[in-house]
């Protein structure tokens, strides 16, 4: 493993670094916020559609795209690298883009055609045009490829009927990627086929979800009579799931890269260095400090299995199984943290909000947990995925694997 930037890396590390100083400020340290608070008013996403056009223009918004398309046709290490720097300061959240610009617009690059490329690959990448990812339905659970929703040959044409729910964002994305089923009378993976439509079309209706964390990121999205066109099929009809696992590997890589947005060891040690203990402040406590030692451990090992990702992109070699690791342990790591910090602050862990111990980001963070570990794949979806592809285990029985969609059992 390689800790350190080649010569042309730190080149790049250097010029970055310029752009930023002359085009941001840097963070300044302050006592903790919120960094899960999923509330994004108009006055935010202007700050970040703004600096995301900045950013384009100057070919750091996907630098490994190519130029005229947001990017510099950059390597996935310089990508890396413009990451770490734009931590360093005060810029707004790019988190409205990354599922448009992680998942869905990728998918639409190694699918559609070039006019339909030319069209909307550049405004999502300058930030006037959201995505959203539209997958997951109330029926399915983590089975993807149990989708009910149907869009039906209707001319030159398509109608879709259904529903699709826990789509984030959904509430200002200006577009989706519909995954929808075309023929019932095949197996279930051989039976989808792949969408876009604006999220303003006729029949289109977004409800947002209130979370136990007083956050709406997600959404339930319903298909009343949606007509679309066929230009905006993604891939071959019946193709559906193919396309499909080239968006949900980008998703996997995309939520397994964090640490749990940002609640980590610092943070814990923050709280344990302000709060007061009946044996005095909590960061002299020895049970205390042995469980964030366990704590710093764990982020390590997550820390070095990224830094086994980057060496090897670094390498223009194919990372491995890396991401699916780390996507099952930082959600883990997430709740077990934020439940520790919570019975820490006693009485005060069932406050939220600016009246909480920082700002009730440990709250925030246990409430918002579970959903992370459902997020780019269950944990047992990831463990199945690792066990099968990786350690070469049996697979489980699935007994629909063969059986004609409209034919699987699916109650009284």
């Amino acid at each position: 493993m390689d800790f350190e930037d080649s010569p042309e890396e730190a080149a790049f590390r250097a010029e970055v670094r310029a752009w930023l100083d002359a085009n941001a400020a840097p963070r300044v340290e302050r006592e903790a916020g919120n960094p899960l608070d999923e509330r994004l008013d108009s006055g935010q996403m202007a700050k970040a559609k703004a600096w995301q056009k900045k950013r384009a223009d100057r070919g750091y918004a996907r630098i490994t795209w190519p130029l005229g398309m947001g990017g510099i046709a950059g390597t996935p290490m310089q990508s890396i690298i413009y990451g770490q720097e734009e931590t360093k300061y005060d810029v707004p959240s790019g988190a409205a883009f990354a599922i448009g610009l992680g998942m869905c617009i990728p998918t639409v690059m190694a699918y559609c055609g070039e006019e339909t490329r030319a069209r909307y690959v550049k405004p999502a990448v300058e930030g006037a045009e959201i995505w959203c990812q539209l997958f997951s339905e109330p029926a399915g659970g983590s089975d993807v490829a149990a989708l009910r929703t149907r869009a039906e040959k209707n001319g030159d044409g398509w109608t879709i009927n259904g529903s699709k729910i826990w789509t984030t964002g959904a509430q200002f994305s200006d577009y989706g990627l519909l995954l929808a089923r075309t023929d019932p009378t095949v197996p279930k993976h051989k039976g989808l086929t792949m969408f876009y439509l604006s999220m303003t079309t006729p029949g289109v209706e977004v409800r947002p979800i209130r979370q136990a964390s007083s956050g709406s990121g997600f959404n339930e999205i319903f298909f009343t009579d949606v007509r679309i066109a066929d230009s905006q099929r993604v891939g071959e009809i019946g193709q559906g799931w193919q396309v499909a696992l080239t968006t949900l590997m980008h998703e996997r890589l995309a939520v397994g890269g964090g640490q749990g947005g940002g609640i980590d060891v610092p943070q814990l040690l923050q709280l344990a260095r302000g709060l007061e203990l009946e044996d005095g402040p909590a960061i002299r406590n020895a049970a205390v400090r042995e469980k964030i030692a366990d704590w710093y451990v764990r982020s390590a090992g997550l820390k070095y299995t990224t830094l086994r990702t980057m060496t090897a992109l670094s390498r223009s070699q194919q990372p491995g199984p890396e991401a699916s690791i780390a996507k099952i342990v930082v959600a883990s790591k997430l709740q077990d943290l934020c439940a520790f910090a919570l019975e820490l602050e006693g009485e005060a862990g069932m406050l939220s909000g600016e009246e909480a111990p920082m700002h009730g980001m440990f709250q925030s963070g246990w409430l918002g947990a579970p959903g992370l570990r459902i997020a780019g794949g269950t944990d047992e979806i990831l463990r199945n995925i690792i066990a099968e592809r990786v350690l070469g285990l049996p697979g489980d029985v699935r007994v629909d694997k063969d059986v004609p969609f409209n034919q699987v059992p699916t109650g009284r």
